[in-house]
């Protein structure tokens, strides 16, 4: 894995990272790791390899926040983690915490994603 520093002239890129539960996102925070499903792993490795840097926004399905973002790290390993208990989850991969807060949608309503028919994010 490569140290995250910006590079110039290379996209940054966003994603909103959904967990199933709040245990997923405390594990994540305090091991500085994450793991997602394989399909969702070749997006954020290429992500990764062709951006400066890639922002991970995190959100607990049925929530209504936002838990905090992050910086990946690292490209996704081979090494799985029995933390998250699921098989259908891929390696993990480093993530750095920058805000771990709750910040509710309705604070980010102005925010539109044109990749998904300018819906709200959240």
């Amino acid at each position: 894995s490569r140290s995250p520093s910006p590079r110039p002239n290379m996209p940054v890129r966003y994603f909103i990272m959904k967990s199933s539960n709040f245990q997923n996102i405390d594990i994540s925070q305090q091991k500085g790791m994450w793991s997602t499903t394989p399909s969702n792993e070749r997006k954020l490795n290429r992500a990764f390899s062709e951006s400066s840097m890639v922002y991970l926004i995190f959100s607990v399905q049925g929530s209504g926040h936002f838990q905090g973002f992050a910086r990946m790290a690292s490209e996704t390993g081979c090494e799985k983690s029995q933390d998250w208990g699921s098989a259908v989850f891929g390696g993990v991969f480093k993530v750095e915490w920058i805000q771990k807060e709750h910040i509710p949608f309705q604070f980010a309503h102005h925010l539109l994603n044109p990749w998904n028919d300018n819906k709200k994010v959240q």
